[in-house]
């Protein structure tokens, strides 16, 4: 089997160190008590502070446990970050593919639409901020069952005579979604509807939401009701552009 990996032993240590020490530490303390040298521990500080495991104090440069530590074990998410960063990019994927854009978290277990986007066609829509959506109907809530485990499928009603009832064909699906890196929707939630969703990653990787468009099936599909190829092009590309915009955040 594989051996342990030095670095992330290395980054566990100055944690370690930091929460017992008395207070703030310059580089050059940790490196000496960790046996490490000045700029292997300064890589592996300012790796930490990327990701907001420490900080570092602005007057003498020293560092300390940072708030995002506080948020291990919780299903916390900075929604109002999320949004703020991905409004420009859901606006772009409603006006490239015409239709409505949607941004789903995974909260309390359920899959809760945080953004929305309009059609821009003027037509009548519903905001559906807020809204709760059935995990094993939905593209979104497939993403989210795929990379997200705060996501659970709960019960399988059906909504249409297309949607996915049965706990093996579901597990079928979501090992679809993280081979090809999206999940579809073709009228399994409502009838004459379909979706196409993908994964938004933070910092590391980790899957923070799913972003996605829904319309008419006529619109997103081809006649045998299989989901546009360019489309989903689209999608995974506003999927990667808000992952750019998330991780150079800090």
């Amino acid at each position: 089997m594989p051996g342990p990996i030095q670095s992330i032993e290395r980054a566990a240590a100055v944690l370690r160190l930091l929460a017992r020490g008395p207070g703030p530490l310059a580089v050059g303390e940790i490196a000496v008590a960790l046996d490490l040298a000045k700029p292997t521990a300064h890589g592996i500080l300012r790796t930490l502070l990327g990701v907001g495991f420490v900080t570092q104090d602005a007057a003498t440069g020293k560092y300390l446990l940072g708030p995002a530590l506080d948020e291990l074990g919780t299903d916390r998410l900075d929604v109002n970050e999320l949004r703020s960063r991905a409004i420009h990019r859901a606006d772009a994927l409603a006006a490239r593919t015409g239709e409505s854009v949607r941004i789903a978290v995974a909260r309390d277990g359920e899959v809760t639409v945080i953004h929305h986007v309009f059609r821009p066609d003027n037509s009548a829509q519903a905001l559906a901020v807020g809204e709760v959506l059935p995990a094993h109907a939905t593209a979104l809530g497939k993403v989210l069952l795929a990379y997200d485990t705060a996501t659970e499928p709960g019960a399988l009603p059906a909504f249409t005579r297309r949607t996915i009832t049965s706990p093996a064909a579901l597990d079928r699906a979501v090992a679809e979604v993280r081979r090809t890196g999206w999940a579809g929707e073709v009228e399994e939630f409502r009838s004459g509807q379909a979706g196409i969703a993908a994964p938004v990653r933070a910092r590391g990787g980790l899957v923070v939401a799913a972003i996605g468009i829904n319309g008419p099936t006529d619109r997103l599909c081809d006649n045998r009701l299989q989901v546009r190829p360019a489309l989903i092009e689209r999608v995974r590309a506003a999927a990667t552009a808000v992952h750019r915009d998330l991780t150079a955040a800090r």
